[in-house]
């Protein structure tokens, strides 16, 4: 006896989708770990600093050039 091709292909697409729904909760749990390790940095003394320089670089960024040329030549 022989199989029917039709149950081959839905034992492949049962397949396929515990695999989409296990790439979405793994992703869902990627997303959630990189929020906790974001939050933590956030929290941290090196977050904080991070934070600080980017503060200052935009700070200097919009207020440093005024009027000033960027590149100042010397002759000599």
């Amino acid at each position: 006896m022989g199989q029917c091709a039709c149950f081959g292909a839905a034992e492949k697409e049962r397949r396929a989708e515990a695999d989409r729904a296990e790439s979405r909760d793994a992703r869902a749990k990627a997303a959630e770990a990189a929020q906790r390790r974001q939050e933590e940095f956030e929290k941290s003394a090196a977050g904080r600093a991070a934070r600080a320089q980017m503060r200052a670089m935009k700070e200097a960024k919009t207020s440093s050039n005024q009027g000033e040329p960027v590149l100042k030549w010397q002759m000599g």
